[in-house]
C-alpha cells in the first residue's frame, strides 16, 4: 500500500507521461498518484487551492507534510532507486534552488512542450505497468 501521494495535473498529457514513467519506477509502490481533480485531494491537502494544484507537482508524504515542484521531485526520487542520483543531486547546497527555478521554467510551457515533444502520442507508447490496479 501507497505511503504518500502524488498530487498531478491529469488534464495535461505532459503531467499525465510524466506519471506513468513514475508508476513504472515505483517498483516498491511507495506513491499512489492522485489527479489534481480527484475528490480525495480536498482530504490529502485543503490547503491547497486548485490554481496551486495546477502549477506544480506536489507530494503529500505520510506524515502530511506536503512538498511542491522541485523538492517534491527530490523526495520522490530519494525512494525509487534508479532516481536516487538525481535526488542527492538535488540535496547539493543551493541546487535546489536552481531546480525550483528550472522547474517554475517547465510548469510555465508545459502546454507547448506537450505539443512539441508529442507527449498524448507518447503515452500511448508507454503501457500501463503489469499488475497496476486503477485508483
Amino acid at each position: 500500500m501507497a505511503s504518500h501521494f502524488v498530487l498531478y495535473d491529469s488534464e495535461c498529457s505532459f503531467c499525465t507521461f510524466q506519471m506513468k514513467v513514475l508508476r513504472w519506477l515505483d517498483w516498491q509502490n511507495h506513491f499512489e498518484l492522485v489527479a489534481a481533480s480527484d475528490v480525495r485531494v480536498a482530504t490529502l491537502a485543503p490547503q491547497l487551492t486548485a490554481h496551486q494544484l495546477n502549477e506544480a507537482i506536489h507530494c503529500v508524504t505520510a506524515e502530511h507534510q506536503i512538498h511542491r515542484g522541485a523538492r517534491a521531485i527530490r523526495f520522490i526520487a530519494m525512494r525509487l532507486p534508479l532516481l536516487i542520483p538525481l535526488g542527492l543531486a538535488l540535496w547539493f547546497p543551493g541546487i535546489i534552488f536552481i531546480a525550483e527555478r528550472f522547474y517554475a521554467l517547465i510548469s510555465r510551457n508545459r502546454q507547448f512542450i506537450s505539443r512539441a515533444f508529442g507527449c498524448k502520442g507518447a503515452c500511448a507508447l508507454l503501457p500501463d505497468r503489469p499488475g497496476d490496479v486503477k485508483r
